[in-house]
C-alpha cells in the first residue's frame, strides 16, 4: 500500500528552500493547446524557488468510466485543490474534497507519483518546492484482443488499448530497488524526445529498445506491461491512442518454423500499420527473448535447420525497420542473461537487471499483502478498538527502539514480526512472496477468524518451510 500523505503547514519556506529543490530531468511531455492531459501549477510563496527550478511531480487523475468532463476542466479543478491545501508531496492517494461536487462527480482517484527517490534520501517535498504535473485519463475496459493465426492456430499476438483496466495499479504493486522504475521512465522520455526533435541518429544512436533480464519470478514481464501503462498515461497529451502488442518469442518458431522470415515479416507488417498513424504510440513486448538466441546458436552449430537462423535474422531486420518510426518502443525480457544473442544485446539501449527483491522490497511486498487481507476482513485486529497500521520500512527503522516495541499487540512489535518474516524470505522471488500470505492462511486452524498477530507468527513458520522445501 502507498504511504499516507504527510501534511505540512507553513507560511514561508526555509532559507535553503531553493537549494533543496534542485531540478530533476523532466518526465512529462510538452503539452499542446489541444491536449487531453493538461498541466498547470500553483504559484509558489514569495521567496520560494522559481517555477523552472521546482521539482516536477506527476499527479495522476483517474476519471470515472461514465465521466464526460473535459480533461482541461478536471485538471484546473485538481490544481486549485492542490493549491488550496499546503501538503507535502508523498507517493499515494489524495483524498477528494467532499466540498467539491465537480471532482466528486467525475474523479475516481487522485494519485501522487515519482517521489520515492526523494523519500529514499529522507527529503520531504514541500508544496512550494514542487511543480505538480496533472495527467487526466480514463481506463479502457476492453480485454486483450487477439490477432487470428494461420490455420486456426494460436493468435500471433495479443493487443491492449492503453491505459487498460487490467493493468491498473500494477506499477505501484511492483517493488524494486529505488531508482529502477524511474530510470525506465526517464529513458522512455528521452528516447521519444530525441526522435521528435530530429536528432541525427548517425551522430547520436538510440534504438528505443529495453531489455530487462534476471531470474524467473522477479516481475520482468509485469514491469514491461506496467511501464507501457504508465507511459500511456504520461504521454496522453502527445498520443491520443496507445497500444500494447505482446509477442511470445516461442510462437515465432512453433507456428512459423517452415515459412521462417516471411511470416515474421507479416507479423511486423501489422505492427508497422499501427505505427504509421502518428497519433498512435505502440509498445511491442517480446517475452523470453533468449529463446531467439538459443535457436540461432543451435542453427550455427548445425543441430537445427538453417531455417531457424532465418527466423532470427528476419526478426532483427524487422526490429531495425521500426527504428524509423518515432512512436514505437520495444520492450523485451530474458530469464537467462548469458544466452542473449549479442546481435540483440547491441541493439538494446538500456539493459536493466531485475533480481530478487531486497529486504526493503520484501518487507513492503508482504506489508501490502497483509494490508489487503486486513482491508477485506480476512485478518482481524481488535486491540483497543483501533485498526492495525503496519509501519512502512523507513518508519519501522526509526521506531525500532521506542518503548512501544515491548507491546506485543502494538503496531511497532507486529511490524517487527513482519520484518523478521521478510529477513527469512531472502532469495524468494516477488512471485513467491505474494503467494506466501495465501499459503500461511491455508495453514491456520480457523481460517474464518484469523487474528493478525497470530497470523504473523504463522507467516514466519510458512516462510521457513517454503525456503526449506525450495532448497531440497
Amino acid at each position: 500500500m502507498s504511504a499516507p500523505m504527510e501534511v505540512s503547514f507553513s507560511t514561508s519556506p526555509p532559507p535553503d528552500a531553493a537549494s533543496a529543490a534542485a531540478a530533476v530531468p523532466s518526465l512529462v511531455p510538452a503539452v499542446s493547446a489541444a491536449a487531453t492531459t493538461v498541466s498547470c501549477s500553483p504559484q509558489p510563496p514569495t521567496g520560494s524557488p522559481a517555477a523552472d527550478d521546482r521539482i516536477l511531480v506527476s499527479v495522476e487523475v483517474l476519471l470515472h468510466a461514465t465521466s464526460t468532463a473535459r480533461a482541461e476542466d478536471v485538471c484546473a479543478a485538481v490544481e486549485r485543490m492542490l493549491e488550496a491545501r499546503s501538503l507535502s508531496y508523498v507517493d499515494g492517494p489524495v483524498p477528494i474534497p467532499s466540498a467539491d461536487p465537480f471532482l466528486l462527480a467525475n474523479v475516481k482517484r487522485i494519485q501522487i507519483c515519482d517521489t520515492d527517490e526523494w523519500i529514499e534520501n529522507h527529503k520531504v517535498l514541500l508544496f512550494w518546492q514542487v511543480k505538480p504535473i496533472v495527467h487526466v485519463f480514463q481506463l479502457s475496459e476492453d480485454g486483450p484482443g487477439e490477432e487470428p493465426g494461420e490455420d486456426d492456430t494460436l493468435s500471433s499476438f495479443n493487443e491492449w488499448a492503453l491505459p487498460a483496466k487490467e493493468f491498473d495499479g500494477l506499477w505501484e504493486s511492483l517493488l524494486y530497488e529505488v531508482g529502477l522504475k524511474q530510470r525506465l521512465l526517464r529513458y522512455a522520455a528521452s528516447a521519444l524526445l530525441f526522435t521528435e526533435r530530429g536528432v541525427d541518429p548517425c551522430l547520436v544512436s538510440w534504438n528505443r529498445i529495453v531489455l530487462l533480464h534476471g531470474p524467473p519470478g522477479t516481475g520482468k514481464t509485469s514491469l514491461c506491461k506496467a511501464l507501457a501503462q504508465k507511459l500511456s498515461i504520461r504521454f496522453k497529451s502527445r498520443y491520443s491512442m496507445c497500444q500494447l502488442i505482446e509477442v511470445n518469442a516461442h510462437s515465432l518458431f512453433s507456428k512459423w518454423f517452415s515459412e521462417s522470415g516471411k511470416l515474421v515479416a507479416k507479423l511486423f507488417q501489422k505492427i508497422q500499420e499501427m505505427v504509421e498513424e502518428e497519433s498512435n504510440l505502440v509498445f511491442v513486448l517480446i517475452d523470453e527473448v533468449e529463446s531467439l538466441a538459443a535457436a540461432r546458436q543451435a542453427a550455427i552449430s548445425g543441430s537445427e535447420p538453417s531455417d531457424s537462423i532465418r527466423v532470427v535474422n528476419a526478426l532483427l531486420t524487422q526490429m531495425d525497420k521500426l527504428k524509423s518510426w518515432p512512436n514505437v518502443i520495444i520492450l523485451t525480457t530474458s530469464n537467462i542473461t548469458t544466452a542473449i544473442d549479442i546481435a540483440f544485446v547491441d541493439r538494446a539501449d538500456i539493459k536493466a537487471y531485475v533480481g530478487p527483491p531486497t529486504l526493503q522490497a520484501r518487507y513492503e511486498i508482504l506489508r501490502s499483502c497483509l494490508q489487503e487481507l486486513l482491508r477485506v476482513g480476512i485478518l482481524t485486529y481488535t486491540q483497543g478498538g483501533n485498526s492495525l497500521c503496519l509501519l512502512s520500512y523507513y518508519n519501522l527503522k526509526e521506531k525500532q527502539h521506542c518503548p512501544e516495541v515491548a507491546d506485543p499487540h502494538g503496531s511497532v512489535h507486529l511490524s517487527g514480526l513482519l520484518h523478521k518474516a521478510a529477513e527469512i524470505c531472502e532469495g524468494l522471488s516477488g512471485r513467491a512472496l505474494r503467494k506466501l500470505p495465501f499459503l500461511a492462511h491455508a495453514s491456520v486452524a480457523n481460517p474464518s477468524c484469523c487474528d493478525a498477530s497470530a497470523f504473523l507468527h504463522t507467516l514466519i513458520q510458512t516462510a521457513q518451510r517454503e525456503l526449506s522445501e525450495s532448497r531440497g
